[in-house]
């Protein structure tokens, strides 16, 4: 039966999302907070797809329709209506260089070498989920503080606090570049400071208990999953590098005459190549893989694709499998497991955030520093690696304070 209008306004949220269907693959998705979405699910050759047509009452009933008629249409004639959707957003771009979205995309393409590709893509699909759709084609210039605040509402509604100052941040550097390129007066975001509340600050999950160190130590040495998986969650806690800078490691980075990783900038997250002192128990472990992956571009391939890197999720769905749950120890923890102990253990603290690869306030001096402390870096990871060792033994050990 064809939906009414006072079937649409009396719908009510339910515990999961649900449909209510028009005709010809025309529907309402209702979601858990009662948000009503137009779609139209269609076959284009011979793939499902879903194109999205508006939020009710935004797009009424009849604007849905007609829609819905305008995609059908151009079915009938052959074309993908999501890809001419596409075609007709880019056309509208290029024809308006002065809309927020045309700036951003510019500013986006501008910056977008001094981030990691992965940084940068995430970047500019934030942009393009949370902020386009709704001010997006609307001109730079004439965007108010309000305007902005409404999509940031939608995002806080939702749970998501930290991206909606993170998208809040994002606009203003695109105002800031429309500012500085002529396009508009000043940066409204600016008025937007204490509108979104303060998110509360989100640790990764990790552990910093000796003994507790040593339990995981041990339950990461009986994985009996995949072994290059293995390997990887024994490489972790030995080197606490990125989760992703682990996962893209690759044999050309590895010098073991030096006994260093040599992460290139590129792969960084600030964009600075980054030295990691390699202890033995490291090499051994490299030496492992060696014959397993040494043939290959990457040291821990992917098991589905061997010519790209092991997944993102790969090494926290080991640390699942070990019975470790996301509040207790994750891929990133390894990091902090590492700087709690080292810390603890008496090491200053600039060398313990070198060997994080943590920002260096002054940019300049940090380019010509990668191997800044690199001997007492040395030393610190071959310790480290045998204090491991230790902990994994179940020895009861108390590090000696180092002079600060």
């Amino acid at each position: 039966m064809p939906l009414t209008d006072v079937a649409l306004r009396n719908a009510k949220p339910k515990d999961k999302p649900y449909k209510l269907s028009d005709w010809g693959g025309l529907y309402i998705l209702i979601n858990k907070k009662g948000y009503k979405y137009w779609r139209y699910d269609y076959r284009y050759q011979g793939k499902r797809k879903t194109l999205a047509l508006g939020v009710y009452p935004d797009i009424s009933l009849k604007q849905a329709r007609i829609k819905h008629e305008e995609a059908r249409e151009l079915l009938g004639q052959g074309i993908d209506p999501a890809i001419q959707r596409k075609v007709e957003k880019i056309t509208q771009i290029k024809n308006n260089q002065n809309n927020f979205e045309a700036v951003a995309r510019e500013w986006h393409e501008k910056h977008k070498h001094t981030w990691t590709e992965g940084h940068a893509k995430t970047i500019i699909h934030r942009l393009e989920v949370n902020i386009f759709p709704y001010i997006g084609f609307r001109p730079i210039s004439e965007i108010e503080p309000p305007d902005i605040l409404a999509p940031l509402r939608i995002i806080e509604e939702r749970g998501a606090v930290h991206t909606a100052h993170r998208i809040r941040a994002l606009c203003g550097q695109v105002f800031r570049y429309a500012v500085a390129t002529g396009r508009a007066k000043r940066d409204p975001t600016a008025d937007l400071r204490g509108a979104i509340p303060p998110a509360k600050s989100k640790h990764f999950a990790t552990i910093t208990d000796p003994k507790e160190i040593g339990e995981l130590l041990r339950a990461i040495d009986d994985y009996q999953g995949d072994f290059t998986t293995a390997k990887a969650l024994q490489l972790s806690p030995y080197v606490f590098v990125r989760p992703g800078e682990l996962r893209k490691a690759e044999w050309s980075e590895i010098d073991f005459d030096a006994k260093q990783w040599i992460i290139p900038a590129e792969k960084m997250k600030m964009k600075r190549a980054h030295i990691v002192p390699l202890a033995d128990q490291v090499i051994s472990l490299l030496k492992d893989m060696q014959q397993l992956t040494g043939h290959r571009q990457y040291i821990f391939p992917s098991l589905r694709t061997p010519r790209r890197p092991m997944s993102n999720n790969t090494i926290n769905a080991a640390l699942r499998r070990l019975g470790y749950s996301k509040d207790q120890m994750t891929a990133h923890g390894f990091r902090s497991l590492a700087s709690t102990r080292l810390n603890e253990m008496g090491y200053r603290p600039d060398l313990i955030e070198k060997q994080l690869a943590h920002e260096e306030s002054n940019r300049v001096r940090a380019a010509y520093n990668r191997a800044e402390y690199l001997e007492e870096r040395t030393e610190m990871m071959t310790q480290w690696a045998n204090y491991l060792d230790s902990l994994r033994a179940g020895a009861e050990v108390i590090p000696i304070k180092r002079a600060s």
